[in-house]
């Protein structure tokens, strides 16, 4: 599914249900397009019989009515006041993240390093987090010997994450070796953007 499209038929649905809590006999329900969190551009046309709106900038909004859908501008107070518990309670959304390693080897490069807290936070905010490792190399060398490096440096990341305090259950590591580059190259190419662990945090 699109990912807009994913993002706003959530908020529909939270709007209808909201709406449908409220018990109003002319007014059947609220949809507000919220922003992304990339400030990526979005949008959903809301549909009321033969009547239509289109919603394309954060906070547009439509009252469903009686007389067909009412277009006018929402606000993040409006917002918390009728979607607050609802949106507490959906999961927060999935994040990646990419470390880099020196060639030939499971040491992060003293960048990716640095990184290590920041993921390590992310993962920390979510009550259940399930995490994604995967390990990939460039395409040097043949592929038994990248599939163990990459297999090893998806390791070492998650073992990395499990002494920072995440349950060792809830984090998978897997190597894909040199079969799938970021930056596609020639066999044998050193490429340092292909040296990576990539981290699908759920």
């Amino acid at each position: 599914m699109i990912p807009w499209r994913r993002h706003a038929e959530r908020v529909l649905a939270l709007a209808l249900a909201a709406a449908l809590l409220g018990g109003c006999a002319t007014k059947s329900g609220t949809v507000v397009l919220l922003p992304e969190k990339d400030a990526r551009d979005t949008a959903v046309t809301v549909r009321e019989g033969d009547q239509h709106v289109v919603l394309s900038q954060p906070y547009d909004a439509t009252d469903l009515t009686s007389t067909g859908p009412r277009a006018y501008k929402s606000n993040p107070q409006e917002v918390q006041t009728l979607f607050g518990p609802a949106l507490a309670a959906l999961p927060a959304r999935p994040t990646q993240f990419t470390l880099y390693f020196v060639e030939g080897t499971d040491d992060l490069t003293a960048d990716s390093k640095q990184m290590v807290e920041g993921v390590f936070a992310e993962i920390a905010q979510r009550p259940v987090p399930d995490v994604v490792v995967i390990g990939h190399t460039d395409r040097v060398g043949s592929d038994p010997v990248n599939d163990a490096l990459a297999r090893r440096r998806a390791e070492t990341v998650r073992t990395a994450l499990i002494r920072r305090g995440i349950a060792p259950e809830n984090i998978v590591a897997v190597g894909r070796g040199k079969r799938e580059p970021a930056i596609p190259t020639a066999d044998g190419v050193a490429e340092p953007r292909n040296r990576r662990v990539e981290i699908l945090v759920r």
